[in-house]
């Protein structure tokens, strides 16, 4: 099997016209579709949905559900806010500075940008309370060529020891990695 690429990754939404409105208005994404049922096709279960699509760039298609039937939309208790998020790359520095000044504008509070030294990111939450990531690249080719390298042997040593390797500290020590 070759997987060709993401179809489209759903998400649970409170209000789907808001959350088209967030996306396509604050960070462009064109809104593609809207599907509606009242039965769950694969299932058959009888629950009205609402069902949107987004275009985040690339044939990346960002997708949501409305089910107003259901309990009302939580998270996942146990798992720190930071973790769960959907990130996306935008072209330039100048691009992030100007999303934030967009989305601060609109009220959203923003953090950031924080330095990866591969890329820097803004943080902030959409109106589900889903984290959102933009993030632009800022890595030098030899910098991913050797965090490429590593990968493996890190793993491999996470699984063992549930401790951060030590093969990418260049990461965060200020020394940088190559020139290229």
């Amino acid at each position: 099997m070759a997987i060709k690429r993401i179809h489209h990754v759903a998400y649970r939404c409170n209000d789907a016209k808001e959350t088209v409105e967030f996306y396509r208005d604050l960070l462009g994404m064109e809104f593609q579709l809207a599907i509606a049922e009242n039965e769950v096709p694969s299932t058959k279960e009888p629950d009205p949905y609402m069902h949107v699509f987004l275009d985040a760039g690339q044939g990346n298609v960002l997708a949501f559900f409305e089910i107003p039937n259901s309990p009302k939309m939580g998270r996942d208790e146990n798992t720190p806010l930071w973790v769960q998020h959907i990130a996306f790359e935008v072209d330039s520095m100048d691009e992030l500075f100007a999303a934030k000044e967009t989305l601060e504008s609109a009220g959203v509070d923003v953090l950031g940008p924080t330095d990866h030294t591969i890329f820097k990111s803004i943080y902030f939450f959409d109106p589900n309370g889903h984290r959102i990531e933009l993030a632009a690249n800022t890595g030098k080719p030899s910098m991913l060529k050797e965090l490429k390298r590593v990968a493996p042997a890190m793993l491999e040593e996470w699984s063992q020891t549930k401790k951060a390797p030590q093969h990418a500290a260049w990461l965060h020590n200020n020394e940088g990695f190559g020139e290229e």
